[in-house]
């Protein structure tokens, strides 16, 4: 019996450089990942985003959290870049 993988709608808004990298501020999309690690691989892959996983943070339904929490149909995920500014 094949593996079924389970897509699911997660919604994603960018920040400062990400959301240059991906030339918008949104996206509705349908994934398999199953963590937020998985979606921010995927997103690089298919956006060419460039910053590292390590420099980010990421929240899920306005909670910040840790990269391997598990994504659930409609989430919102932001991930947040270092910022500067004076």
């Amino acid at each position: 019996m094949p593996i079924q993988t389970q897509t699911k709608t997660i919604h994603v808004e960018y920040f400062a450089l990400l959301r240059e990298q991906r030339g918008a501020t949104k996206d509705s999309l349908k994934t398999s990942a199953k963590t937020a690690q998985d979606l921010y691989h995927e997103l690089q892959q298919r956006y060419g985003l460039t910053l590292s996983a390590d420099l980010l943070k990421v929240a899920i339904n306005n909670r910040f959290c840790n990269w391997h929490e598990p994504l659930n149909d409609n989430d919102m995920v932001v991930f947040i870049p270092p910022v500067a500014g004076g």
